[in-house]
């Protein structure tokens, strides 16, 4: 028997990074690891100016969590608890089995460390194992080469351009680079990610 499909806020624990239940609390750390212009760049909103503007955004994603619409996360370091940025399941379709894991940004200075190289893994295996979810999926913008790059190497298949997809706060209107993992996929991909984890 297949377990019900209907992510909820919970917190998911690895070895290098945890997973809390975005909250107000946040607010002051994820202002914080935003302040790298870099972030900003392929992100559809305006950079935060203010802790305000960060209440604003967690109270916004509070309201899609409560409409069943996403679930969203700060991503916490857990050697020594720092905020280090947030990540989301959003676009769930429980009828189909189906979510994105997206609105994923970090500190600059954790780029290519196991602390986005966990934080997918924690919330795949949360996706695929602990809900029976038969598709994942994650986009990006056409040009942000870093992103397309760290998606494909957790074993995701691109799938096409979206064309026209998203417009930016500025008004530029995007075409996104489309992923997905599917049941078939997980097994060998999640027994990849560990390994690398592992090292």
């Amino acid at each position: 028997m297949q377990p019900n499909f209907d992510p909820q806020p919970v917190q998911l624990n690895g070895r290098h990074v945890r997973l809390e239940p975005l909250a107000r609390r946040h607010a002051e750390g994820l202002f914080a690891a935003s302040r790298d212009p870099d972030i900003w760049t392929y992100l559809t909103i305006a950079q935060f100016a203010q802790v305000r503007d960060v209440e604003k955004w967690i109270d916004d994603a509070l309201l899609g969590q409560q409409a069943g619409n996403e679930v969203a996360f700060a991503t916490v370091r857990s050697s020594d608890g720092r905020v280090v940025g947030t990540t989301r399941f959003l676009d769930i379709r429980r009828a189909h089995r189906a979510l994105e894991i997206g609105w994923t940004w970090i500190d600059p200075e954790f780029h290519r460390t196991a602390v986005n190289t966990e934080a997918k893994y924690l919330m795949l295996r949360h996706a695929f194992d602990e809900h029976g979810a038969v598709r994942v999926q994650l986009k990006t913008d056409e040009r942000n080469a870093r992103s397309r790059a760290a998606i494909a190497r957790l074993g995701c298949t691109f799938e096409g351009i979206l064309r026209n997809y998203q417009t930016y706060s500025h008004g530029f209107v995007r075409n996104t680079a489309m992923f997905s993992l599917t049941t078939a996929e997980w097994p060998a991909v999640k027994a990849r990610l560990e390994e690398r984890l592992l090292k």
